[in-house]
């Protein structure tokens, strides 16, 4: 039975470029990226759902970049970090998901033209001029949130078969 060393399990500096779970490091960082500026360059109403996924995917953002340069640095040699890559990405999974599943629900209420005050009860008017413009990006926002969280799902699969390797 061969066995493997925590330095043969994780790639460090240029080799995360070409191992299979860190490939998905550049897109997660585009798609979330996207998610975060199309969802704040809109009015952020109703502040509940839209501040949780505005929350997802600054969290997601910023934690990703660390992770990126922990393993381009080479910080990632012990033997517990395949285990914390998957942990890890599982949760960004399960955020992401939820944060797509709200903005989709958000989405299709402005959609039908459903403005939401104070809770879910609010008033029906027409999408024009601005209202529009807002549907869209949301579209695009929830177009990007379910890339985004596709991939994490991708990255934290490939990172649990890693996981058992080692």
């Amino acid at each position: 039975m061969a066995s493997t060393t925590s330095g043969d399990v994780l790639p460090t500096g240029g080799r995360i470029f070409t191992s299979i779970p860190d490939v998905f490091f550049i897109p997660e960082f585009v798609f979330g990226g996207l998610v975060w500026i199309l969802v704040a360059s809109t009015r952020v109403d109703p502040d509940n759902p839209l501040g949780w996924v505005m929350f997802v995917s600054v969290f997601c953002f910023v934690v990703t970049t660390l992770w990126f340069f922990l393993f381009l640095c080479g910080a990632n040699g012990s033997s517990i970090w395949p285990a914390l890559d998957a942990g890890y990405h599982f949760v960004a999974v399960v955020f992401y998901l939820s944060a797509s599943v709200d903005l989709a629900f958000i989405t299709v209420l402005k959609g039908w033209g459903i403005t939401i005050l104070q809770g879910f009860g609010g008033n029906v008017q027409a999408l024009t001029g601005d209202a529009l413009k807002v549907y869209r990006l949301d579209i695009a926002a929830v177009v990007m949130s379910y890339m985004a969280t596709l991939l994490y799902f991708l990255h934290a699969i490939f990172s649990a078969i890693r996981w058992r390797r080692s």
